[in-house]
């Protein structure tokens, strides 16, 4: 007996989207959990893997009172490189990444990324990659200010 699985190719939605790429940015003004949700919606999409990144309250066993990121000019190309190796890998329908720049406190979302793929699984593994990609690859730089006074450069890359 053939299981569901055995057929995933047959139909076009299993396969990537021509063009899955449908946000890329890195922005001074806060993000929107909302639109990069809504620029990856397609009919085709089975599963659909959000990561939020937020500024958190500490770090390395100190107090975190805010943060700037910082970045190359290049880094919105790279995010770009970074992405289509994520839809060369993997079956996205649609994907969308947005980096913050400037300053945040803590609470405010620093990276939202989302992919949609056929399936959930694949949709886990692509956001996965594409979040950990971006963080090593991405030239973003991270000034943690710390609450006793203390600050350190954080390289995202």
């Amino acid at each position: 007996m053939a299981s569901l699985h055995d057929h995933r190719g047959d139909h076009p939605g299993e396969r990537a989207a021509a063009d899955p790429l449908r946000l890329l940015a890195i922005r001074e003004t806060p993000l929107s959990l909302d639109e990069v949700f809504r620029a990856v919606g397609d009919d085709a999409a089975g599963g659909i893997a959000l990561f939020v990144g937020t500024v958190r309250n500490h770090d390395g066993g100190q107090d975190v009172g805010g943060l700037g990121y910082s970045c190359h000019p290049s880094a919105e190309d790279e995010l770009r490189r970074v992405a289509e190796k994520v839809v060369a890998d993997y079956p996205v329908r649609a994907l969308a990444a947005v980096h913050r720049v400037g300053e945040l406190d803590v609470g405010d979302l620093a990276v939202v990324v989302a992919v949609a793929c056929p399936h959930r699984a694949e949709a886990f593994e692509a956001c996965r990659k594409l979040i950990d990609d971006l963080k090593h690859e991405v030239p973003i730089w991270k000034h943690q200010r710390f609450l006793d006074g203390t600050e350190e450069w954080v390289g995202a890359c």
